[in-house]
């Protein structure tokens, strides 16, 4: 199944034509099987030791000084949907609707957790969540194993979307042990006029060129928090980035680390990085690794799937970034790759015999 991901098999069906075919003597599988045996497989795996595996593989990255180049190493959370159905089918459908609320069908819901901050995003585990769920709620048990699987250590900051920027997750993270950095929206309405008024009134307090890119950064680490939230001082900063075409990209955030401890720069770069798990997060594991695809409608079979569409993910950029193209090979592309294990696949197994 892992194999299958990597090679972009979206289906079962094409798992099981993968292994029907020669190729399976190089996949070292010893007897074909069908699609629905894979199907009742993976209703009855135990998703603990996939996840893990997941931790276990990053641990020696990070051990295997896979970051380096990354001086903070961030977390991200967000949500997402895959696996759309007409009818409900299980117990993690949930129901969505057009403007006049009638039911048009039924999706399932995860949150993912990826590694990122440097040039590798490496998705580390997911959680599911079904009817009377929600995500933060979601993104608050997944905090609290990843704390568990990776260690107090492993990450530097958490990074967030709007929607975790409530008390009962930043406290989840302070109890873990680790800072947040969470987009700031109107959910929370007197943090962000206050802000805006502050900010709007003054010239920023940081200018520097990234790229073509001209930055612009307010920061100010004393604004009271919100009732509820058992801060002592919020920290928000406002930048506008822009863009050598006119364009001009503008987002506040909030955290809880101190200006003494993390420079405006560094704090802005936190933030940003929180994209790259929609774009080598959510973009690459949806169009190319079939994340949205059911391969089986069960609960277990679904989170096991996207537990392995994790695993493959991890597996093949540490390979293709930091092992491949060591020596004389030059970098290759995910697709790259994926050709040259495809073909790799047709090359016939020669058993010397002496």
């Amino acid at each position: 199944m892992v194999l299958g991901t990597i090679l972009r098999q979206w289906t079962f069906l094409a798992i099981e034509a993968l292994v029907g075919s020669k190729a399976r003597r190089n996949l070292s599988i010893s007897r074909t099987f069908g699609d629905d045996a894979l199907g009742y497989f993976s209703e009855r795996l135990d998703p603990a030791p996939t996840r893990s595996a997941l931790a276990t593989v990053l641990g020696r990255a990070k051990r295997n000084k896979a970051f380096e180049d990354c001086y903070f190493v961030g977390l991200a959370l967000d949500g997402t949907t895959g696996g759309r159905r007409r009818e409900k089918g299980c117990s993690l459908c949930r129901p969505y609707r057009n403007a006049e609320q009638e039911i048009l069908g039924y999706r399932h819901h995860l949150v993912l957790a990826a590694v990122v901050g440097g040039d590798l995003t490496l998705p580390v585990d997911v959680e599911t969540y079904g009817a009377g769920d929600s995500e933060y709620a979601a993104g608050q048990r997944l905090l609290r194993r990843v704390r568990s699987n990776l260690g107090a250590r492993f990450i530097d900051y958490v990074v967030v979307d709007g929607g975790f920027a409530t008390a009962p997750f930043l406290h989840v993270a302070a109890e873990v042990g680790w800072p947040v950095v969470a987009r700031l929206k109107d959910n929370l309405p007197e943090l962000s006029a206050a802000a805006e008024r502050r900010f709007c009134s003054r010239p920023p307090d940081l200018k520097f060129q990234q790229g073509s890119d001209r930055v612009e950064i307010w920061d100010a680490d004393d604004f009271d928090p919100w009732e509820g939230l058992l801060w002592n001082a919020v920290r928000v900063i406002r930048y506008r980035q822009h863009h050598r075409n006119g364009e001009v990209v503008e987002a506040y955030w909030l955290s809880n680390v101190s200006s003494q401890q993390v420079s405006s720069r560094c704090l802005y770069s936190m933030a940003k990085s929180r994209w790259q798990i929609e774009n080598e997060g959510f973009n690459d594991a949806k169009n190319r690794y079939g994340l949205e695809h059911i391969r089986h409608h069960h609960e277990r079979s679904l989170l096991i799937v996207w537990l392995l569409t994790c695993l493959s993910l991890t597996l093949e950029r540490l390979y293709r970034l930091r092992y491949l193209h060591r020596g004389s090979h030059p970098l290759r592309t995910a697709v790259e790759l994926y050709r040259l294990l495809l073909l790799g696949l047709s090359i016939p197994v020669v058993t010397d015999s002496t």
